[in-house]
């Protein structure tokens, strides 16, 4: 099974009627990850100290593509400008993080399939272990309504610097994508999942659909061993 373009390999219309379509955020509706960029864009601005935020910035997400990241370290790293900035400027430089560095590396195919899922009537939902703060914006710049994301703490109109509840990672997305369905009494039947990563083979054996999108190498290996579409959604690589 080769990797192609949405069209070529994965059609939207197929005999079954799909209900809950779920997206992977970084790397897969992104051609980049949000996370490891707002980090980089607070070193552009002098917001963090640079040598040392970056270094570490580096370090943990080389840790998530290995699969040994230590979610919680690195969430008490990555939550410490939210702690100690002002929620007005928090917002500003995020504006500007949108338009400089986010909007360039939105899919046009992703819009796509995002599209044919909302005109198939699907409920359309972001699952992603980047923080709420980063990612709301954007799930919102893609007209996605529902959006499960890793939430930092807030007390008194701040940011705390620690995490409530469970972060949506590895198998903590599908603890937090079951207590939402709880929530909104969707049913997980006929369910889609598109994701880049092998952190997210959890989740892709919960849903019914679940789809490799630019794969990492793991999770290739284990898509193409289980019969799983693989799919790009980056027109260079499409042919």
């Amino acid at each position: 099974m080769g990797v192609g373009s949405v069209n070529r390999n994965m059609s939207i219309e197929q005999e079954h009627a799909l209900t809950l379509a779920i997206f992977d955020l970084d790397n897969t509706l992104l051609a980049g990850d949000s996370d490891f960029l707002w980090g980089a864009f607070l070193v552009e601005r002098g917001i963090v100290d640079g040598d040392e935020f970056e270094r570490e910035n580096e370090r943990f997400y080389r840790a998530y593509q290995e699969g040994v990241l230590d979610i919680f370290e690195f969430l008490r790293f990555a939550f410490h400008p939210l702690r100690d900035n002002r929620l007005e400027d928090l917002k500003r430089w995020r504006r500007d993080f949108l338009r400089e560095k986010i909007e360039p590396i939105i899919l046009p195919m992703a819009c796509e399939l995002v599209e044919r899922h909302r005109a198939a009537g699907d409920t359309l939902l972001i699952i992603t272990s980047t923080n709420e703060f980063v990612t709301a914006p954007i799930a919102e710049r893609l007209g996605i309504p529902n959006l499960i994301a890793t939430i930092p703490e807030q007390s008194n109109g701040r940011y705390t610097g620690e995490t409530a509840g469970t972060p949506a990672f590895q198998a903590g997305k599908v603890e937090r994508l079951l207590d939402w369905l709880g929530e909104t009494s969707i049913e997980l039947a006929g369910s889609t999942f598109y994701s880049d990563s092998h952190n997210d083979i959890p989740l892709l054996e919960r849903v019914d659909y679940p789809v490799a999108t630019d794969p990492d190498d793991r999770l290739r290996d284990y898509a193409r061993d289980r019969g799983w579409p693989i799919i790009s959604l980056r027109e260079e690589s499409a042919p």
